[in-house]
């Protein structure tokens, strides 16, 4: 049949399965909005209040669903608005499609008025970025944008349309989606079975689990693989629900500010596991100190993370979830009583800890666990709330803390979390932000309240830039320069001006009723959570230090 270009991209995106696609209307995209005012009822279009907004809404919707996430803008500064969202999926491996809209083919190269190459822009933060001036060759374009996203290491892809092409009538055929494999095509039988010698012959061997694990849907596969070998297990930020975090064999995150038991067995093992993980510098500290005494075996579906950060003694390329499960058929049971128990002993005698008697981070993190019954997705901006996330909250299933890793985007929490529930409206969903934060994207409390959004967000107010804090305390003399935020804004007014429900929480004992309060009312709500401007996220490892020398607040307090 006869269509135009605008058509054709809404026509291929109901041939991937979109329902949702997030975004912020101009004029070069107008063709576009149109056809998606005619689809309404087949593709709801969220509008954000601001386009970064949208790019990391299309980024939690993917993360909470596992399918491609969508997101759209106009030329010039509404494409370039996309571009922190989307090198924050390209960090954390997220499958985005990002389609923008340009001037017309007469028009470009002439710094036409909003007219910018944005497929050029996005070229170090994409998989792979295109400009369409054919309108034959547009549905191909799009089809060939969600296959890359979702194949191999997934992540995101712009595909830049001329407005030229949205108004251009072509011939459009239906097409059914490519179905996407896993990537076994690197997978050799030499390296499985040195694997499996490795796996065999360790006496203490340790699983480091990252987000390629969650990714590749991989969890399931990961507890039988430790429980089979009989190893504890450690994972990344990223990798956080891809083990349940109640097993007897987990040990906490690692690296910066994982817990010292999970550091001092990756030092001690003989064996270390690492499966979709990527080596980050804040994870392995100083590099030619990491996991000294252990043989590393790496698996990941990207050949290009071998050898890139860590020299690894072996490796497996290939799907993390196909790679498992071809080990756990192979292997016998394996015991390692003595080596869990040491490290067991570690957890016992190295507890994350935190001042029980005030209000704090770590305890409004607890009370969130408890009052959810570690059955929320948990979505987090990027600082101190951000690790007390991930160190206090028990995730048992995948999918569930959504949090930008690679980039550590400030901002990104509130965006995302709306991306997320519009994915996934049977979870109770919960945005984690500390003051700082919020102020980058608070105007995505008005896009909650328009769509009467059920959404918490819980603001972990010190009223300074707190990580940043710390290191001006503990390595800068304690100069706080430009981190102090003491001001005149007030959140639970911000909250109501912006249509949400607004609560402000200054005692601990009013922290679970509040959230409670907050899920129960089924409408956003903010809750302003006050604590001390000196609170610390412990344990802590100085940058490019080995990991083994973690610090809390008491060895401080003993030195």
């Amino acid at each position: 049949m006869q269509l135009n270009g605008s058509q054709i991209i809404i026509e291929c995106l109901k041939e991937q399965g979109v329902d949702t696609v997030f975004g912020y209307p101009g004029g070069t995209i107008l063709n576009v909005y149109d056809e998606l005012y005619k689809h309404s009822e087949e593709i709801r279009h969220v509008l954000t209040s601001h386009e970064q907004g949208a790019a990391h809404a299309a980024d939690g919707y993917a993360r909470a669903t596992g399918k491609v996430g969508v997101c759209m803008a106009t030329s010039g500064p509404g494409a370039t608005n996309l571009v922190t969202g989307i090198a924050t999926a390209y960090m954390d491996s997220i499958p985005v499609v990002a389609i923008t809209a340009n001037v017309g083919v007469p028009l470009l190269g002439k710094d036409s008025f909003q007219e910018v190459d944005i497929a050029g822009v996005t070229i170090p933060v994409t998989k792979y970025s295109m400009i369409v001036k054919d309108v034959t060759k547009l549905a191909d374009a799009i089809r060939r944008a969600f296959v890359i996203a979702k194949s191999g290491r997934p992540g995101p892809v712009l595909v830049d349309v001329t407005k030229d092409v949205t108004a251009a009538v072509t011939e459009y055929t239906y097409h059914k989606p490519q179905e996407i494999m896993p990537d076994m095509n690197h997978i050799t039988s030499g390296d499985m079975q040195k694997a499996l010698d490795m796996i065999t012959a360790a006496k203490k061997p340790m699983i480091f689990v990252g987000g390629g694990t969650v990714l590749s849907g991989a969890a399931e596969e990961v507890t039988e693989f430790a429980h089979k070998i009989h190893a504890p297990v450690t994972t990344s930020l990223m990798g956080h629900g891809a083990f349940p975090e109640t097993d007897a064999l987990f040990t906490g995150m690692l690296g910066m500010h994982g817990t010292k038991a999970s550091n001092y067995a990756v030092m001690e093992c003989d064996l270390l596991i690492v499966m979709g993980a990527r080596f980050s510098d804040r994870v392995i500290g100083n590099a030619a100190t990491f996991a000294k005494k252990a043989q590393i075996l790496q698996i990941d579906v990207d050949p290009a993370e071998i050898d890139k950060n860590v020299i690894v003694d072996a490796s497996v390329v290939g799907d993390v979830r196909v790679v498992l499960r071809e080990l756990n058929r192979r292997l016998e049971q394996l015991d390692h009583v003595e080596w869990v128990n040491w490290v067991k002993n570690c957890c016992e005698k190295y507890p994350l800890r935190y001042n029980k008697d005030l209000l704090t981070g770590p305890y409004i993190i607890e009370e969130l666990y408890r009052v959810t019954k570690g059955d929320a997705i948990v979505v987090t901006d990027v600082g101190q709330h951000q690790m007390w996330a991930a160190q206090y909250y028990k995730y048992t299933k995948p999918n569930t803390l959504l949090t930008s890793g690679g980039l550590g985007t400030m901002g990104y929490g509130l965006g995302a979390a709306i991306g997320a529930k519009f994915g996934r409206p049977d979870k109770v969903v919960v945005n984690i932000a500390g003051d700082g934060c919020f102020r980058m994207n608070l105007n995505e409390i008005a896009t909650a309240s328009r769509n009467d959004l059920p959404l918490v967000e819980i603001i972990v107010n010190n009223h300074v830039l707190g990580m940043v804090r710390q290191w001006q305390t503990l390595f800068y003399g304690q100069r706080y320069s430009h981190t102090i935020l003491n001001d005149k804004v007030d959140f639970v007014k911000v909250a109501e001006g912006l249509g949400a429900v607004g609560m402000r929480v200054t005692k601990k004992e009013e922290v679970g009723p509040a959230i409670e309060k907050a899920i129960a009312m089924n409408t956003t709500v903010v809750i302003d959570c006050v604590i001390d401007s000196d609170d610390k996220v412990f344990p802590m490892v100085p940058a490019g230090a080995s990991i083994e020398t973690a610090f809390d607040e008491e060895d401080l307090n003993r030195e």
